[in-house]
């Protein structure tokens, strides 16, 4: 990738954590700040693709470096979730 590619990579990685963080701490709208809290885990996950943002860098190893992004984001995901519908099935048997 040219040095204005990454450049532009960069900056657009570095522009939706701070959109995040004004949609986070606004005080208008709730929607927003739904939306600020989803897009602050994406930007912090994107955040990690920076040290690719190079010149000289080929954009498979960015590719790959997204993909390893989304599999950390989705087996994360899936904690989640499996971790809340055991905790409701716990809840079940206390009745």
């Amino acid at each position: 990738m040219t040095a204005a590619q990454a450049k532009l990579i960069e900056r657009c990685i570095i522009g939706l954590c701070v959109i995040s963080i004004i949609f986070i701490f606004q005080p208008f709208s709730l929607q927003l700040f739904s939306i600020g809290c989803v897009t602050v885990v994406i930007g912090a996950l994107a955040f990690n693709l920076v040290p690719l943002c190079r010149e000289g860098v080929p954009f498979s190893a960015l590719r790959k470096a997204v993909i390893i992004v989304l599999v950390i984001l989705g087996v994360a995901a899936a904690l989640g979730v499996g971790t809340a519908f055991l905790y409701v099935e716990y809840l079940e048997t206390l009745r």
